[in-house]
């Protein structure tokens, strides 16, 4: 019978794992280093694409639950140059396969679909050792340390469980996003509604850009991108954030600007990180990954929410499919994950430097028009 599986880190793809796997009768606890659900923001708008994603949730058994939450019209595209032309204006038509939910929305309804106490909040993991035969210990910054012979970890970019598996680190892409949000929009800044459109907003030059959503109830949600050294950023006072990084920006449509200007909240930088394209390791008993604790990219595919899940599932219909034999449902599962993971980072790569590149916005244009391919 399969060991009961412990799952580190109460994510997307942990979450889905955990579903997954409660679905098929196998018993799992989530660690998660968070106090509770509601400890921080949990981000923006994702597009849930169906051949991941929605299979994913599909597997889950919560498709239901997910069509109830879409963004409708979500899907829309807005292409302007710096100017405010527009160059692209295209309406969402329900054909897409893209449709956009909020990041708390979708992991609210994971969480409900979890029996009580699956999740063990509060619980960051500090180290993790292997005792042999497919074994290993976890110590945790407050609480008793645990043994486990089945250990997942679904625990981001910064995983304490890669280790035992690959001394590979995420390393910076060169690119750093500026988060700001603008509220009841349509009133209170008109032209920077009218800018982002229905969906999503592109505005972008040689190395830096405006990105943006609309999100419910009249939200602006932008992430404004420069190709910076690290040191910009490590200099970078919140305090002056928004007019240093509206200064690179001087001469662009005003619309686009008050995104920046007229934030509504702190500026919060994200340096984006992103591990080896291709990255994999050798099998060792008892542990695996999913999610960017695996292959963190960068965002410019739009894969990582999707492959997380899409790993969550995949590896618990793998266990379930071999209860008597974890390590044939591990192998199974690595041995799809590593060419999945190393085309979905080669593409968002390949689309990185096509939006900054020097012939932008023409090859982003190209790249929304489906004429541009990951080499």
């Amino acid at each position: 019978m399969t060991a009961p599986v412990t799952i580190i880190g109460a994510g997307l793809g942990g979450l889905t794992l955990a579903r997954v796997l409660h679905l098929n009768g196998i018993p799992a606890t989530i660690y998660e280093a968070e106090p509770s659900a509601r400890a921080r923001t949990q981000g923006g708008q994702l597009d849930i694409h169906e051949y991941n994603g929605q299979l994913a949730l599909e597997a889950a058994g919560l498709t239901e639950q997910f069509r109830a939450i879409i963004h409708e019209g979500g899907e829309a595209t807005h292409v302007l140059d710096r100017y405010g032309t527009v160059l692209l204006d295209k309406p969402d038509d329900g054909s897409g396969g893209r449709p956009e939910v909020l990041r708390p929305e979708l992991r609210r309804i994971l969480l409900d679909s979890l029996p009580e106490g699956t999740i063990h909040w509060g619980r960051k993991v500090t180290a993790a050792r292997p005792l042999g035969e497919g074994r290993h210990e976890l110590s945790f910054a407050d609480g008793p340390a645990l043994t486990t012979s089945l250990l997942v970890g679904a625990d981001g970019a910064w995983s304490k469980i890669r280790p035992l598996l690959s001394d590979a680190e995420p390393g910076y892409i060169g690119t750093t996003f500026i988060e700001t949000y603008l509220y009841n929009a349509d009133e209170k800044h008109p032209a920077s509604a009218r800018a982002v459109g229905d969906g999503a907003l592109f505005a972008v030059a040689p190395g830096k850009g405006i990105l943006g959503h609309r999100e419910p109830d009249g939200v602006l949600h932008a992430y404004v991108a420069l190709s910076k050294p690290s040191q910009w950023l490590e200099e970078m006072d919140p305090a002056t954030a928004s007019d240093r990084v509206a200064a690179e920006f001087a001469g662009w449509a005003p619309e686009l600007t008050a995104l920046i200007t007229d934030t509504e909240t702190t500026p919060v930088l994200r340096a984006i990180y992103a591990l080896p394209i291709g990255h994999r390791w050798d099998r060792m008993p008892g542990v695996t990954l999913l999610g960017d604790a695996a292959h963190v990219m960068s965002p410019f595919a739009g894969e990582g929410a999707n492959l997380a899940m899409f790993d969550g599932s995949e590896l618990g219909k793998a266990i379930a499919a071999h209860p008597d034999d974890t390590e044939a449902a591990l192998a199974e599962y690595e041995q799809a994950l590593f060419p999945r993971s190393a085309q979905f980072a080669a593409e968002s790569d390949h689309n990185h430097r096509l939006i900054f590149g020097d012939d932008t916005p023409d090859g982003l244009l190209k790249l929304l028009a489906g004429q541009e391919l990951a080499e």
